[in-house]
C-alpha cells in the first residue's frame, strides 16, 4: 500500500486570501457580446422570410456598458415597431443575463422588408 508523502511538493498550510483588486479581471471581447446580441435578435424576430439574411449586431463596449446596433430584415406586412421593440427587449435581457453588461441603447436597423409570399400572390398588378 502506498502512502501520501508530505515532501517538498506539499503546501505549508491554507493560502492567504487575495485582495479583490489583485485578483485580476475578466474582459469579454466586443465580438462575443455582438454574437450574444445577434442570437437574441434571431430569437425575438420570430420566423423570417426564406430570403432574409440572418440578423447581425455591432457592439461598442466601454467598461461594463454595451451599446448595441442590430441589423435585420423583416417580412412585410408586419408591425415593424412591435417587432423592433421585441428585439430591443430580448437583446437587453440576454446581454445583461449572459454577459453581465448594462445595455442603455439598442438601435435596430431594418435593412430590408421582404414581401410575404401569400400577400404578394393575392395582390396581382394590373396595367
Amino acid at each position: 500500500m502506498t502512502g501520501v508523502s508530505r515532501g517538498a511538493g506539499g503546501l505549508p498550510g491554507p493560502l492567504a486570501p487575495v485582495e479583490p483588486g489583485e485578483r485580476g479581471a475578466t474582459r469579454i471581447a466586443d465580438r462575443v457580446v455582438a454574437k450574444v446580441a445577434a442570437r437574441a435578435a434571431r430569437e425575438a424576430a420570430g420566423p423570417l422570410h426564406p430570403d432574409a439574411a440572418r440578423p447581425y449586431a455591432t457592439v461598442v463596449v466601454h467598461h461594463d456598458t454595451a451599446h448595441v446596433r442590430v441589423h435585420l430584415e423583416l417580412d412585410y406586412p408586419c408591425d415593424v415597431g412591435a417587432r423592433c421593440g421585441q428585439v430591443r427587449r430580448q437583446v437587453v435581457h440576454r446581454v445583461r443575463t449572459l454577459v453581465g453588461m448594462a445595455v442603455p441603447e439598442v438601435a435596430v436597423e431594418v435593412e430590408r422588408l421582404h414581401l410575404a409570399a401569400e400577400y404578394g400572390a393575392g395582390q396581382e398588378r394590373t396595367r
